[in-house]
């Protein structure tokens, strides 16, 4: 999508602090973070939600929530951290690209807001 903040993200089209890279996922740090740690992790292939993404491609979607563990252990989260995603405004969806907060470095409460 054109006018996609994460699509153009993906492409190189605006920087971004890369954590990790593969043909398919990216995963950066946010530039407004709610911990010491917080990444975002995203397929590169445009898709609105996880509910968008779990029923076009469940293979791509187990690849990229492995993909937020494998920026747990890139990170050093190994005290613990939270994935989480958000669908739709009501659930706090900023960005119309599914995406999975990777939050850590710091003890997490619940519930989050």
């Amino acid at each position: 999508m054109s006018d996609c903040l994460f699509c153009k993200i993906a492409a190189g089209e605006i920087p971004a602090d890369i954590v990790l890279e593969t043909d398919d996922i990216l995963a950066f740090r946010d530039i407004d973070p709610q911990a010491p740690t917080h990444v975002l992790v995203i397929p590169r292939q445009h898709f609105d939600n996880v509910s968008d993404l779990t029923r076009d491609d469940k293979d791509l979607a187990a690849r990229v929530l492995s993909a937020t563990a494998e920026v747990a252990q890139l990170e050093t989260l190994e005290r613990g951290y939270r994935v989480v995603t958000n669908v739709g405004s009501d659930g706090g969806q900023s960005v119309r690209h599914v995406h999975f907060h990777v939050l850590g470095g710091r003890g997490l409460t619940w519930p989050p807001g």
